[in-house]
């Protein structure tokens, strides 16, 4: 037996998030089981812990969209015990059990090794933000980064801590996008070099096109703000967009993706081809600088989780948040 945040709906429909004790013989199907060391919590294991439950479809459940850990038994050649692997994506802490157990299983072709130079506390400071700000990054630079800040929205969030920290180390100057002025700071300490109030690109857009500003984007927010900066973009430059903290809808025209030959690059990192997962995490191990990533970690375990999941969804979460479920 071992422990799992067990996430359970009652007959009234409400949910309700407790550590339990399970079985393997409870977990969901897959070739590898893992000993979890670390896992994670972002804003979707908030929406599955929240009372609403969120995205999930079936109880009981257990959350943790990613996970590092050791193999302890696999039906795939690929791994063996004893092997250091990384999971994040395919659904899992959503259709999939997750993170929040001391053991998992899973599809082997969900996995990635560990990359030389992490440790698994390591990955998962890096976790699914920090995965999806490399793949972000990357994409940037597949189109071409042009000279001038590159501006990062919701960059006191996981995915925007991240990706400053990343196109800092990377020789670029960047422009940090904050609501809290209190985290000025802390952006700085990563690697900002302006902070930009996240009220300037809020405004509801009045023209399709203003002065060229930003060498490209990661946008973590969406929404109005999307639109707003897509307009200030440098011709030919790039919008990496991850997250939608502001909203499906984008009230823009197509005036500069035409004129300008504007970039929108959608990043999902789901359902990412094995190569590119691989790619993504050796390039973390090797680019993102890891005494920076300690300034933006706060470690909690899992009976914390219930109060966490609620704190993530009001918005009162900094950086990245690591779970050491074997404390």
């Amino acid at each position: 037996m071992f422990n799992a945040l067990v996430v359970s709906k009652n007959e009234d429909g409400k949910t309700n998030a407790a550590v339990e004790q399970i079985g393997l013989d409870d977990l969901p199907a897959g070739d590898v089981t893992v000993a979890v060391e670390y896992s994670t919590v972002n804003y979707k294991d908030g929406l599955c812990i929240g009372p609403g439950g969120g995205l999930v479809r079936n109880y009981p459940h257990v959350p943790g969209i990613d996970f590092a850990g050791t193999v302890e038994a696999s039906d795939d050649a690929r791994y063996k015990a004893g092997d250091k692997v990384v999971l994040t994506g395919w659904r899992v802490g959503e259709a999939h059990w997750g993170g929040h157990s001391q053991k998992a299983r899973v599809k082997a072709d969900w996995l990635v090794p560990l990359p030389s130079g992490l440790d698994t506390r390591q990955a998962m400071a890096i976790g699914t933000a920090g995965f999806t700000a490399m793949l972000a990054v990357m994409a940037l630079e597949d189109h071409g980064i042009k000279d001038g800040p590159v501006l990062v929205t919701g960059a006191a969030g996981g995915v925007g801590s991240v990706a400053t920290a990343i196109l800092a180390q990377l020789g670029h100057e960047v422009a940090a996008v904050t609501g809290r002025p209190e985290t000025a700071d802390y952006l700085t300490s990563l690697g900002a070099t302006q902070i930009v109030a996240r009220e300037e690109l809020n405004e509801t857009v009045k023209r399709p096109l203003e002065g060229e500003v930003w060498g490209g984007c990661v946008d973590a927010v969406g929404g109005e703000m999307l639109a707003r900066l897509l307009g200030q973009i440098k011709y030919g430059g790039s919008v990496a967009a991850v997250g939608l903290a502001g909203g499906a809808g984008l009230p823009a025209t197509v005036i500069p993706f035409l004129l300008r030959g504007v970039n929108l690059l959608g990043i999902d990192s789901v359902m990412q081809p094995y190569e590119n997962r691989l790619r993504a995490w050796e390039r973390i191990a090797k680019d993102l600088p890891m005494d920076k990533l300690e300034a933006m970690v706060h470690s909690s375990v899992l009976s914390d989780l219930p109060e966490l999941g609620r704190d993530i969804l009001k918005g009162q979460v900094k950086g990245r948040v690591v779970v050491d479920v074997n404390a």
